[in-house]
């Protein structure tokens, strides 16, 4: 166990809760290093920005020499961390708190600062998330759960975990994922579920990057740029979900970094990281994936998950016959349409739509799969539908959301994507 030598005294007042949290966390942190040290660099930094320290890796430093009680090397890292990032008010606490150390004892996280408690509170806040979330960070041998399959267009999948105040950022890599690199991220003032516009909570879901907008064409409240998301998607729809302007989003100038329940519904991330993201993201492609508590499995259970998803081939197959109770068993009885429908409205337009005619060919392509976050299972599928009708050929973006009824998967919502 680590020990505190010299300055005992002096780290001995702090929260007991905060220095086990430095010790355990200083014990597991060269992986971590090594992680952060991988992040990857926006193509678009200039000669300044790639000279820069990552911050959080030097945070992490920092934290690490503290639980082994190398004050001085702290103190060193934090002026180094300051004044790369003076915007950063975390690291400016915490430098705050080494410079009274060399004083006094610190009986409290942010004793030097004399800043409002309520801020202090934030600040403290986002230095725990920080720490467990180092604590946390997944193996990158291991699959964040809800990504089933991610079609051969998409290059990458961003996975936040509320909980874990965290965003986890995989390249698709001819079918298999590739943990890159993760962000701190701050999220909705009153937790997630979001039902209504205005309640400052982030939504729960899959969703996609649905625009691109530049820092420039917006206040300088939402940083370097925006990502807005499909919120509400066909799902919330379907469950009388409202509100509007769901954006993945950079800070202010004046601020590096919020805390960790901080905004209106958004998902915000420090300007550099917002950057590196703004750079690959792709309309209509990239997918979000929204939870509270994502789980991480190995790629064994993880095949064992995607080979139970053969609903998909059998729907396909059953595009194509002339038996309309065999399409039909498919579909749940709950099924609902964009519009409301219930089933048979929305079966018997379609059916009228091929004028009798039934599909010689269904083929679905760059299709990707992702577990929906929530109590019930459901999976929601994306795909091109390339159908033939005779000589007549047609290709049409899809979504379906499947719901396990039972031991059977069924459509509860179809609709063009």
């Amino acid at each position: 166990m680590v020990r505190f030598a010299s300055y005992q005294g002096k780290f001995a007042s702090l929260p007991l809760v905060f220095v086990r949290l430095l010790l355990s966390t200083a014990m597991a942190m060269p992986s971590a290093l090594a992680l952060a040290s991988s992040s990857s660099i926006p193509p678009q930094s200039t000669p300044s920005e790639l000279r820069k320290p990552d911050p959080e890796a030097l945070l992490i430093e920092i934290y690490k020499d503290l639980g082994r009680n190398r004050l001085q090397e702290a103190q060193s890292k934090a002026d180094a961390l300051v004044a790369a990032y003076p915007n950063f008010r975390l690291g400016q606490l915490v430098r705050g708190d080494l410079l009274l150390m060399h004083a006094r004892p610190v009986t409290s996280f942010g004793q030097i600062n004399d800043a409002p408690a309520a801020k202090l509170k934030d600040l403290r806040a986002e230095a725990m998330v920080r720490l467990h979330s180092l604590q946390e960070r997944p193996n990158p041998d291991l699959i964040p759960q809800p990504v089933l399959q991610v079609s051969e267009d998409q290059k990458n999948v961003l996975v936040v975990d509320t909980t874990r105040a965290r965003m986890y950022v995989y390249e698709n890599q001819g079918g298999q994922l590739k943990l890159m690199t993760d962000y701190y991220i701050s999220h909705g003032r009153f937790g997630v579920n979001k039902s209504r516009e205005g309640d400052q909570r982030t939504p729960i879901g899959v969703y996609y990057v649905n625009s691109r907008i530049p820092g420039p064409k917006l206040p300088d409240f939402y940083g370097t740029g925006a990502l807005p998301l499909n919120y509400p998607n066909e799902w919330d729809k379907r469950n009388g979900r409202s509100g509007s302007g769901i954006w993945l989003h950079g800070t202010p100038s004046d601020n590096f970094s919020r805390p960790p329940l901080s905004s209106d519904g958004c998902v915000v991330l420090a300007n550099p990281d917002l950057q590196s993201l703004y750079a690959t993201a792709e309309v209509g492609k990239t997918v979000v994936v929204i939870s509270d508590n994502i789980q991480f499995i190995d790629k064994t259970e993880w095949n064992k998950e995607r080979s139970a998803t053969g609903f998909m081939d059998r729907w396909q197959q059953d595009m194509e016959t002339a038996d309309a109770d065999k399409l039909l068993s498919n579909y749940s009885i709950n099924f609902r349409s964009g519009l409301g429908e219930s089933l048979s409205t929305w079966f018997s337009r379609q059916q009228k739509s091929l004028n009798g005619a039934r599909p010689s060919s269904v083929k679905v392509r760059d299709l990707s799969m992702y577990r929906y976050p929530g109590k019930e299972p459901m999976i929601v599928s994306t795909f091109i539908q390339e159908t033939a009708v005779g000589k007549s050929k047609n290709a049409i973006r899809k979504r379906q959301y499947w719901q396990l009824e039972g031991s059977q998967w069924k459509i509860v919502y179809e609709g063009n994507a």
